[in-house]
Parts: C-alpha cells; sequence; structure tokens
C-alpha cells in the first residue's frame, strides 16, 4: 500500500509540474517574452515605453537598436526617418491611425505617430508606445532627435 501512495504521489507531482511551469520557461530560451517586445524611445529627457508587435518587422527593427534618428515633422501629426537598412514588410491599412503607433512605410521609413487621425495609405505595424498621452507636447511641430534603445 506504502509503495502505491509513493507512486501517486510522484505522478502527481510530475503532473502538478507539467501545468505549473509558465509558458515562458517551457518554451524555452528562443521565446518570445514581454520583456523581449520592450524597447524604448527617448525624446530629450523623456522616455517612453514601446511595446514591439509580435512580427518580424519588429524584431528586426529591435536588432538595429540602439538608433538615434534625427526625425523631421510630417502633416502635424507624425515624426518620421529613414531607416539605414530595409525591413521586412507586412503591409495593411489601418484605417485608423492612433497617437503612439510606431509603424513602418514601405520598407524602410519609422513613422511615430502624436496624433490620431484616419489614414489611407499602408504600414507594417513595429508596435506602441505604452503611455503616449505626452506625446502631442513632447514631439511638438519641427523636427525632433530620437533614441531608440532596448533598456
Amino acid at each position: 500500500m506504502k509503495i502505491r501512495s509513493v507512486a501517486a504521489a510522484a505522478l502527481c507531482m510530475n503532473l502538478m509540474h507539467a501545468y505549473a511551469v509558465p509558458p515562458v520557461a517551457a518554451a524555452g530560451p528562443n521565446a518570445n517574452t514581454a520583456g523581449e517586445r520592450r524597447i524604448w524611445m527617448a525624446v530629450g529627457e523623456r522616455r517612453f515605453s514601446i511595446t514591439l508587435a509580435d512580427n518580424q518587422a519588429a524584431r528586426a527593427f529591435a536588432a538595429h537598436l540602439p538608433l538615434t534618428l534625427d526625425m523631421p515633422d510630417l502633416n502635424g501629426n507624425e515624426k518620421h526617418a529613414k531607416l539605414p537598412k530595409a525591413l521586412p514588410t507586412k503591409d495593411s491599412q489601418p484605417g485608423t491611425i492612433r497617437v503612439g503607433d510606431l509603424m513602418l512605410w514601405r520598407v524602410d521609413t519609422l513613422v511615430v505617430f502624436y496624433l490620431t487621425f484616419d489614414s489611407p495609405y499602408l504600414y507594417t505595424r513595429l508596435g506602441r508606445i505604452d503611455e503616449p498621452a505626452s506625446l502631442p507636447d513632447v514631439l511638438g511641430r519641427g523636427q525632433a532627435r530620437i533614441v531608440f534603445t532596448r533598456e
């Protein structure tokens, strides 16, 4: 009887371990965790966290960091800059662009949107600034030097 209860206990422990291991740990070292999907954007003294999209373009963008870009204003709603290297694309028409969207236009133009508006253009989503409310004030009109980093 004692052998059965030890075997049952061992089986229970194995089952508990199988279901208690967090999915990130179970997925191994190549897992795409939230921490791996977070990058940072600095404008002067202001720092913003960005959650990257789960796609090839966002991973390629993150692989090129750190990156400092002088980004001129366009249309009073976005900053844009040509990237040093083309990224993979998967264009879609978002329709409504939201404040805080980080997008790729064509294969090599990074766009940071600081106002919400409707757009007919095609973009590849790279990510989203987590708390974008102050972006219109921080980015304003004119050129902005923006630093993108992993930490």
